[in-house]
């Protein structure tokens, strides 16, 4: 049976592309509906469902059902891109709590945000050094210690930078990153599946590991 992960803040699902591609059984929670969500879908607020897990309040929905979880809160209150637009202020910082709560489950997990944000960057990932042809950064702490070696950026004059459109279509980026099933708009949130097919063969690994032990 392949080993059950839990996607929260799942998004259209480049995230959980990536951990299906490296051997998961994937399960999405977003708080708004996600048509374009490639595997099973809750819609439930992410940190409520989690107490709610903690708490065993739901007949399965309960911590012996996964195997891991990976959370990739909201990044508008760290992203630069956001003060340049407007006031960080006005979205709400969800790091702290979410990794809180992570921890309570005792469960292998990883967050997932932009380079800004307060992580441990264990992972330290752009689309450039897993042969993409898009410049995209993204950190991935865990609490497995999980840490491996990736090619470091190979920025090329002719890669595709995301700019709203402005020098290329945008679905031209939002394939390049290899998340052909979304929309535009989706995608300008999500991140290439190359970069959890990655760290899910990491986390496969130490999963494996924890079981043999």
């Amino acid at each position: 049976m392949k080993p059950r992960l839990l996607d929260l803040f799942c998004g259209a699902g480049g995230a959980a592309m990536g951990y299906h591609r490296a051997g998961f059984t994937v399960v999405g929670v977003d708080i708004r509906p996600q048509p374009n969500y490639p595997f099973r879908f809750l819609e439930r607020d992410a940190l409520t469902l989690m107490e709610t897990f903690l708490a065993r309040e739901d007949d399965w929905f309960v911590i012996d059902y996964f195997d891991a979880i990976h959370a990739s809160p909201p990044c508008e209150h760290y992203a630069n891109v956001t003060s340049w637009r407007g006031d960080t202020s006005d979205h709400p910082d969800l790091i702290g709590p979410t990794r809180e709560l992570l921890e309570a489950t005792g469960l292998p997990w990883v967050m997932e945000n932009v380079p800004e944000a307060p992580l441990r960057a264990d992972f330290k990932l752009c689309g450039t050094s897993l042969g993409l042809r898009v410049r995209r950064h993204r950190a991935f702490e865990t609490n497995w210690s999980g840490i491996a070696l990736a090619h470091p950026c190979q920025h090329r004059p002719d890669d595709f930078a995301f700019d709203h459109g402005a020098k290329q279509p945008e679905s031209v980026y939002r394939d390049a990153m290899g998340c052909e099933w979304m929309t535009v708009v989706e995608s300008r949130d999500a991140i290439p599946p190359a970069f959890t097919e990655f760290v899910g063969a990491q986390l496969l690994e130490h999963i494996a590991a924890r079981a043999a032990a």
